[in-house]
């Protein structure tokens, strides 16, 4: 029997045969296939790790964990944490990674970006995006944003507005944790969760707002509750409270009355001829 030529097959090829080796055995596939049966058996007990690399890939050589224990003790650690839904990022790794070196007396390891990543490519991890639907944009908003502000710049110099007489304000809703959307996960894992405190769900609302001048106003921050602890709060943030946690009609009159009529260029003040 003529030895057969050596030839890379890729991981689609090879799935290919397993799942013929499958159904009809791996002599069978060997023929059906044109390999030797040994490899046939071989790539069987690589099935679940080729359905995780791309199709086109080759083979699995390249470099070798120099510390194989720890490594298999970082992954298993990295499991854990997926399976729990907790957000994993390449820090965490290399310092969950130390100190797995140092429970195990490994003083040459170092942990740094470059082992990471490898670490990383070897184990088959990669940097994964949490699967969440994010708020889009609507089509004709640039057209919308070129009009509004060529309707503000001919209003401003129809008026003969000063700069120190353009304020800016805005309410932004911030959450007592915000969660993080990327973690690192096994490559070709089609639902990426990652567990929350809850908290991002209880928000407060930050009144923010600047003048045309540069000039910023003090933030204001209202928070969902009817009436406000007796304690002292940092100077030059007004702290109220509101049922609802956000701007309403009673919270606007008081932005205006403690921040914008108080700013230091107020309509109130006499105007200084241009």
């Amino acid at each position: 029997m003529a030895p057969f030529k050596r030839h890379a097959y890729d991981a689609d090829f090879k799935l290919k045969a397993v799942g013929h080796a499958v159904e009809y055995g791996n002599r069978a596939a060997a023929r059906e296939f044109n390999i030797n049966e040994s490899m046939v058996q071989k790539w069987r007990k690589q099935e679940d790790d080729l359905r995780q690399v791309k199709k086109t890939k080759q083979s699995f050589r390249g470099n070798k964990a120099r510390w194989p224990q720890l490594e298999d003790k970082l992954e298993q650690w990295d499991v854990e944490q997926r399976a729990a839904s907790r957000s994993v990022s390449t820090v965490t790794i290399r310092m969950k990674a130390t100190a797995l070196a140092r429970d195990m007396i490994i003083d040459e390891f170092r942990g740094g970006p470059s082992w990471c990543f490898r670490f990383m490519e070897i184990r088959n991890l990669s940097i994964r995006t949490r699967t969440t639907v994010s708020q889009q944009l609507p089509k004709d908003y640039q057209e919308k944003l070129v009009t509004f502000r060529a309707y503000c710049k001919k209003k401003i110099t129809e008026k003969k507005i000063r700069p120190e007489h353009i304020t800016n304000m805005d309410e932004v809703p911030l959450t007592f944790d915000i969660p993080v959307n990327r973690t690192v996960e096994k490559t070709g894992t089609s639902t990426v969760s990652v567990r929350t405190t809850w908290n991002e769900k209880s928000s407060f609302t930050v009144v923010l707002a600047c003048q045309a001048n540069g000039q910023k106003l003090p933030p204001m921050d209202i928070f969902k509750r009817k009436t406000l602890p007796k304690e002292n709060f940092q100077a030059g943030v007004v702290i109220k409270a509101s049922p609802k946690g956000w701007m309403d009609e009673e919270e606007m009159s008081e932005w205006l009355r403690e921040m914008y009529v108080k700013r230091p260029v107020a309509f109130s003040t006499q105007l200084r001829p241009y």
